[in-house]
């Protein structure tokens, strides 16, 4: 029988489950990341599986996201992923996982009624200040893992900021902006005084609602890729701005419980989270230039319109760390 779905779905799934008989491949969600895809399997003889390709045929993001499951697994109260199998040094790098035990926030959001978002908000903060608590000499990059601890490439959090930012540049799906990366670099490497000074401790790195569950009394995270050594500050900023509506009123006090949950489980929000807060601002900015032809299908105003507020109000972020 032959599998569904593109020729490297069906090679990663003939290496590791040739024997197993597919029912049906489907998208795992909505992603914007064209050098992944990440598909359901569904089989006729037992539970799922979800498949993770890189499909640009580079396996150290498979690598980091196993170092880093197998470490959160080890050392923190998270759940995660189970790693069925993986391949990193083939043609087709894979990752397969099982199924995370939990409801995922993105598919359930919409239904929940507001104590079951603010419940799963809070646990999402303790969870994050859970993964917080591994703390480490220098910010790095994770390029894998020697059995029980991280490697690490070290660089000062400016140096490693610059290398996301970097990184964001290089999976954007327009370069039509490409002017904002090159300011917004600029403005981090004037502030690495105070960038330096930020906390090294491991951040999950994409803490957005598709990559969050509730799972029993806690929250689990799946998608470990972007994982690093940063700043805890920047990513309770980005949790922020990924998980919450943006509709005023509601958004400001999940934003408290969000907090609430963090400082429940770290005694504290991270250390210089205000002071560093306008430069995440603006790197969280790029997020939206850098995939502008896709974000501007969402807006409801003209591309011309968002086009001349998105330059706006990027120079507005940058005028409040100059």
């Amino acid at each position: 029988m032959e599998h569904p779905g593109d020729e490297s779905i069906r090679w990663a799934l003939d290496d590791t489950v040739p024997e197993r008989a597919v029912n049906d491949v489907r998208s795992a969600g909505p992603s914007w990341n064209d050098q992944n895809r990440t598909v359901r399997v569904d089989f006729s003889d037992g539970e799922p599986v979800f498949l993770k390709v890189a499909t640009d045929g580079d396996g150290s993001r498979i690598d980091r996201e196993c170092a880093v499951i197998d470490y959160v697994a080890t050392h923190c109260d998270v759940p995660v992923p189970q790693v069925v199998a993986s391949e990193t040094g083939g043609a087709v790098p894979y990752l397969i996982t099982a199924p995370i035990r939990g409801q995922n926030l993105a598919s359930r959001w919409s239904d929940w009624s507001s104590a079951e978002r603010t419940s799963a908000v809070r646990r999402v903060g303790s969870a994050l200040a859970a993964i917080h608590t591994c703390s480490f000499r220098r910010h790095g990059h994770v390029v894998g893992s020697d059995g029980a601890e991280l490697d690490l490439e070290t660089g000062s959090w400016t140096e490693i900021l610059v290398d996301r930012i970097e990184l964001m540049r290089e999976l954007a799906s327009t370069d039509r902006f490409d002017h904002h990366f090159d300011d917004v670099i600029a403005a981090v490497e004037a502030n690495r005084d105070l960038l330096n000074d930020a906390p090294a401790t491991l951040v999950h790195g994409d803490p957005a609602r598709p990559n969050c569950f509730r799972s029993g009394s806690s929250a689990g995270f799946v998608d470990w890729e972007l994982s690093h050594v940063g700043d805890p500050a920047r990513e309770l900023h980005r949790a922020r701005d990924q998980l919450l509506p943006d509709n005023g009123e509601d958004t400001q006090r999940l934003a408290a419980v969000l907090e609430d949950g963090y400082e429940r489980r770290a005694g504290s929000l991270p250390s210089g989270l205000d002071e560093r807060t306008p430069i995440y601002d603006a790197v969280r900015l790029l997020g939206t230039s850098g995939f502008f032809d896709k974000w501007v299908e969402f807006v409801d105003v003209s591309p011309a319109d968002a086009e001349t507020r998105l330059e706006a109000k990027l120079d507005r972020k940058l005028d409040e760390i100059r």
